[in-house]
């Protein structure tokens, strides 16, 4: 892949699921993907440690949605499982599947794929870290590396080159995707059907559309918020310009989300079912996922700990929170930097730019 795909406004034809999709999709991936617990986070939140317990009342009680307990460590096997089960994808599997990927749809579709024995590429970018791509590999994919902008290029364009032949499923942008995303919301309101808010890490946006769309028609009350880390927050800059934009992108610990502008596509969706973005400081995410570890021997990635963050600096509100935690697909090396109270610096920093 020597050079970037164009984008070339391609055939996207996306829209909110359905709670009868969902409930499908639930049907569909049951027998392939865990439903996951949902405990109470072991600890007060920030404002509450700072002002000596005299908020109490307004403490949020976190629950923590445990995603990183999912097949491949993170909740991307239920959008990936539910697009290859979909019979909507019929003979264009036999081919194979391609999708673009910094590591976790990845591998939730390698797996995926390597179940029912289908081929599978992941385009990935230089960034992704050891972790995810040692995983990628394990499941049997074959995994090409390219620049950020080439990996961004085919996210937008929503095919690979070289690669054509093959079916191309969208990371966050498909419907089969959004359903299994789904999944997660219809779990959650079983285990705490009085939820008051419901925090998700913004990437593409894909869970957010799939859980604030169940939410919305099962329990409007509820709020969902998108968190996005401040080095990398596309839809907070979204929202300022009334549009997608550019904004400046930081590489960072926190790799599993953060990009460098909305998928127009997803930007009418994402705003339909979530509220304002909440933003998060790599501090706040460092400090949340030594606090899981230390308070619920959690093991979190940036993205999974960035809702936690959020809800504990209380920019949810009060009442029952939820944060989703997305993943648990972080390098060791970050890990033990983290528990050591400091923030990881990732690997090839100096080629960080604004884009």
């Amino acid at each position: 892949m020597s050079s970037p795909p164009t984008p070339t406004s391609p055939r996207v034809s996306v829209e909110l699921p359905t709670l009868e999709s969902v409930h499908e999709a639930r049907k569909r991936i049951a027998p392939h993907v865990l439903r996951t617990p949902l405990v109470r986070l072991n600890t007060t939140s920030n404002r509450d440690d700072e002002n000596g317990g005299e908020a109490a009342d307004q403490t949020p009680e976190i629950y923590l949605k445990l995603e990183n307990l999912q097949h491949t460590g993170c909740f991307k096997a239920r959008g990936a499982f539910n697009a290859l089960l979909s019979a909507s994808k019929g003979e264009s599997l036999k081919n194979g599947v391609v999708t673009a990927s910094a590591g976790n749809f990845g591998q939730g579709l390698a797996w995926c794929a390597m179940n029912l024995r289908i081929s599978c590429t992941v385009v990935v970018p230089d960034s992704a870290p050891q972790t995810k791509l040692a995983a990628l590999k394990s499941y049997n994919a074959e995994v090409v590396k390219v620049t950020y902008d080439q990996w961004w290029a085919t996210m937008e364009a929503r095919r690979a080159v070289g690669y054509e032949h093959k079916l191309f499923i969208h990371p966050c942008s498909e419907n089969e995707v959004f359903s299994g995303n789904g999944t997660i919301a219809l779990e959650i309101l079983e285990d705490l059907p009085d939820v008051d808010a419901v925090i998700v890490p913004f990437g593409g946006g894909g869970m957010c559309v799939g859980v604030g769309s169940v939410m919305k028609e099962m329990r409007p009350q509820c709020k969902v918020f998108p968190v996005e880390v401040e080095t990398a927050a596309p839809l907070r800059a979204a929202y300022a310009a009334g549009s997608p934009t550019k904004c400046p992108y930081t590489r960072s610990f926190v790799d599993g989300i953060g990009a460098s502008t909305v998928l127009r596509e997803m930007w009418p969706l994402v705003k339909s079912v979530s509220e304002e973005p909440l933003c998060v400081s790599l501090e706040d995410v460092a400090r949340a996922v030594h606090t899981m570890v230390k308070a619920n021997h959690v093991v979190a990635e940036g993205a999974g700990a960035a809702p936690v963050a959020a809800g504990r600096n209380g920019l949810a509100g009060s009442g029952k929170v939820v944060a989703v935690v997305s993943g648990g697909n972080i390098d060791v090396d970050a890990l033990a930097v983290i528990l050591q109270g400091e923030i990881p610096t990732p690997a090839g920093r100096e080629a960080d730019k604004d884009t």
